[in-house]
């Protein structure tokens, strides 16, 4: 018992000092005052999006970027989203809809509808976002900004996050815990490691013409977590790489419910391990063990610093993903049982080589 403290213990501090590099590097989209001319496109795989695709094609008419393209891509949707976005179009010529080819054998969902949109895009830069998500003025000229000020090839925003029912609430904040807990993101752009790799498919800004030579989805076709793959596969051919924050600038409500959360969560988080299950069960067994501690009535003593730590830690997490910071304290551990649900989950869904999305069967790889 005593050694499995001290490796939790140490555990536990080395996420600590991650988060407190994280909370005062502060890695966050600059804001920009500058306005840029260059064209972007704006690429929008749709599946059965007909309830959230109106939201975000108004936010994007309402940005204050004058040169832009926005193609949304029918992923062989069964509900009213062509239809939807069809009307939009014809009342706004920068926005058009096509319909997604029928999906080849090897081909992720996702992944192979945004190789699509990539084919019809005329941008100098590709600005990839998903369907439920809401833009804000000043995200794409700070965009551009952070690309050609950092000659970037790609830059990848983590979004705020939206969350309205108590199910969004217990499941959602873990996207941020993990990250901001485990990487000190501003390593993504400094080292050259791929292992510091970190990536948001919610939000990928390409520059065109990197991506039209190196045809990044196609070379994830098959990938679940296709961003992260992406980002360490632009690091590795020797290209420029970030990933930030976003600082208020773009918003998605992942998920409506617990159901939603747990099902979205557990298609990605083994993967998000590298498909390794006993670092994942090793994570978790570190992560749970001042609950279980506190649980058998272990010295209260002892417990202080670690219970100090987890505090401070998501007080900081809270404030660097502009979430609420009483809420994510209350809820901790609500959100770290669910985290290991999450877990247990995923981990079937790999061995059982069951998980799907969308109505898509998702095989491991």
């Amino acid at each position: 018992m005593t050694i499995f403290i001290y490796a939790a213990l140490i555990f536990l501090i080395i996420r600590f000092s991650v988060t407190v590099f994280n909370f005062l590097s502060n890695p966050k989209l600059p804001r920009t005052i500058k306005h840029f001319q260059d064209k972007v496109s704006i690429l929008i795989p749709a599946r059965n999006e007909a309830e959230n695709i109106l939201q975000l094609l108004q936010s994007i008419k309402e940005q204050d970027y004058a040169n832009y393209e926005v193609i949304v891509l029918d992923d062989d949707s069964n509900d009213n989203t062509f239809g939807l976005v069809s009307r939009f179009s014809e009342e706004n010529k920068q926005f058009k809809i096509v319909k997604g080819k029928e999906l080849p054998k090897g081909w992720l969902g996702k992944n192979y509808a945004c190789h699509q949109l990539a084919e019809v895009a005329t941008g100098k830069y590709f600005l990839f976002v998903d369907a439920d998500e809401l833009i804000k003025r000043g995200l794409i000229n700070s965009l551009i900004f952070r690309v050609e000020n950092n000659g970037l090839s790609l830059l990848s925003i983590f979004t705020n996050q939206v969350m309205l029912s108590f199910g969004e609430k217990i499941t959602v904040p873990l996207m941020h815990f993990i990250l901001l807990n485990l990487l000190p993101l501003r390593l993504v752009r400094f080292s050259k490691n791929p292992a510091f790799s970190a990536a948001s498919g919610q939000c990928m800004f390409f520059d065109a013409t990197n991506y039209r030579e190196n045809q990044w989805h196609k070379c994830v076709k098959n990938r679940v977590v296709e961003d992260i793959e992406i980002m360490k596969l632009v690091k590795q051919t020797g290209f420029k790489v970030e990933a930030l924050l976003a600082n208020g600038l773009i918003h998605c409500r992942m998920y409506k419910n617990l159901g939603e959360g747990i099902n979205g969560f557990s298609k990605n988080l083994l993967a998000g391990f590298g498909n390794n299950i006993l670092i994942l069960l090793i994570y978790q067994l570190l992560v749970m063990s001042w609950p279980i501690l506190l649980f058998i009535n272990y010295d209260l003593h002892l417990l202080a610093l670690p219970i100090t730590l987890i505090v401070l830690s998501r007080i900081m997490i809270a404030f660097l993903s502009g979430q609420n910071v009483v809420l994510n304290l209350i809820l901790h551990p609500l959100q770290m049982l669910l985290f290991l649900l999450i877990s247990v989950k995923s981990i079937s869904n790999h061995l059982l080589k069951r998980g799907s999305w969308k109505g898509r069967l998702i095989k491991p790889i």
